[in-house]
């Protein structure tokens, strides 16, 4: 567990791997700890320290397995919301995307998001981008970092290094709405920029032509899939099992609260607009909760998750609007989702963290939000931990993609977009009924 060292959940499903032993030893010790080791009455019921970290390891394991899946979830959910044309294409991208960035990531961005090696080659997001924010953030020597400190273990203060702007936390990312979907949201916003929009895709007079989805129900599967790996994805990012289940139990109930409003909200607000009936927004409504709770998902109440959740949802149909207005095309809504709504994330614990969660989730409380007695620095810090993680993401997306079109490797030609990738890249396959 390097030194207790606090890791999320979206860096251990990459590099769960190196991990696998540690299942094993976990339920080794778990099936000794039940067996009776002589014929006295008494049993031990302390908690060694050997077998909590097997706890932890096998907690870790689970929640990172469940993160996992998730890459299923946004399978599905891709599959569903591209034309039929493109749908073995879309599949096989998502299952290469799997591969090459388990690969990418255990090749070198666990080494530098976590350690102290220096870079070995770059490989775009998985291993040079995400991973430089992931230290930033979330390494005990990164420069935004709220765990600026030697070993963390759940309720035990720790030795706090004073932050970039004095008395806060540092920008406080408990489960990744800035590392991990700003990131992601950013790259496809500025990729979907440079790309353009699809054939067709706008009138001549400047208006969205709305194109037919290959399936609903692999919409719908997919968001549920992901739903449920959420909750793997947030509450696995406590990183211990002793001591830090209440936690996790809290989490998990924000989680529930942040996705069930957004999704509600979207739905109302599709209906006040006159777009009745339109599976769409609804989903993405709940991805926008879900991607906003995922920074404070452990420090505030269920209330102000419902709140994050709601305004989530409505940032997510502003930023549609806004990205079709400025003739991006966006085919799954990624950058309104996960960027827009992970900077909202980002922003929202400046708002609702309250000290006692704030304590609770970090061991420590040297600042919370504004709207339960904060000082307001807190909220500065988590508006400069947005910025650049944007500024980052943005900027190394639009270099990788500006090279990737100069070369004419970005967009396929027009005959193959007009004919369908999985025929015209693929003619072996046939487009699924």
């Amino acid at each position: 567990m390097d030194g207790g060292l606090y890791q999320p959940a979206e860096l251990a499903a990459s590099g769960a791997g190196g991990s696998g032993g540690g299942a094993a030893m976990g339920r080794g010790l778990l099936a000794a700890a039940v067996l009776p080791g002589n014929s006295s009455a008494t049993m031990d019921i302390s908690i060694s320290g050997a077998l909590d970290q097997q706890l932890t390891i096998m907690w870790v394991l689970l929640c990172s397995f469940q993160v996992f899946f998730m890459q299923s979830g946004f399978a599905m959910l891709e599959a569903g919301t591209v034309r039929i044309k493109n749908l073995s294409n879309i599949m096989l991208k998502n299952v290469i995307d799997a591969c090459v960035s388990t690969v990418a990531w255990w090749a070198l961005g666990y080494a530098f998001a976590i350690g102290a090696a220096y870079l070995i080659y770059t490989c775009a997001i998985s291993a040079f981008v995400y991973p430089v924010v992931a230290h930033w953030v979330w390494s005990e020597s990164g420069w935004l970092s709220a765990r600026r400190r030697p070993t963390w273990n759940c309720g035990v203060k720790p030795v706090v290094y004073e932050p970039l702007i004095a008395n806060t936390m540092g920008t406080m990312d408990f489960a990744g709405s800035g590392v991990v979907h700003m990131v992601g949201g950013g790259a496809a916003l500025v990729g979907a920029a440079l790309l353009g929009p699809r054939l067709g895709r706008f009138s001549q007079d400047g208006h969205a032509v709305q194109f037919s989805n290959a399936s609903a129900a692999h919409m719908a599967l997919g968001v549920f899939i992901l739903w449920l790996g959420w909750y793997g994805f947030n509450a696995g990012s406590t990183q211990c099992f002793y001591g830090c289940m209440q936690v996790a139990a809290t989490i998990a109930v924000n989680t529930t609260l942040a996705t069930g409003a957004g999704g509600l909200t979207c739905l109302f607000l599709s209906v006040f607009f006159g777009a009745p009936g339109d599976i769409g927004p609804l989903l993405n409504g709940i991805l926008a909760g879900a991607v906003s709770i995922t920074a404070s998902c452990a420090m505030v109440h269920s209330y102000a998750a419902v709140v994050i959740g709601a305004v989530g949802a409505a940032v997510y149909l502003g930023a549609s609007k806004l990205l079709l207005r400025l003739r991006i095309d966006d085919p799954v809504d990624a950058a309104p989702v996960h960027f827009f709504c992970g900077a909202w994330g980002v922003l929202a614990v400046g708002f609702f963290a309250t000290e006692t969660f704030t304590n609770a989730a970090y061991g420590y409380a040297a600042d919370w939000g504004v709207f339960y007695g904060g000082s307001g620095r807190q909220l500065g810090m988590q508006l400069l931990g947005m910025l650049c993680i944007a500024a980052w993401t943005c900027s190394l997306s639009f270099i990788l993609f500006w090279c990737l079109r100069k070369a004419g490797w970005l967009r396929v030609d027009k005959e193959s977009e007009q004919q369908g990738l999985d025929i015209a890249q693929v003619p072996s396959r046939k487009c699924m009924p």
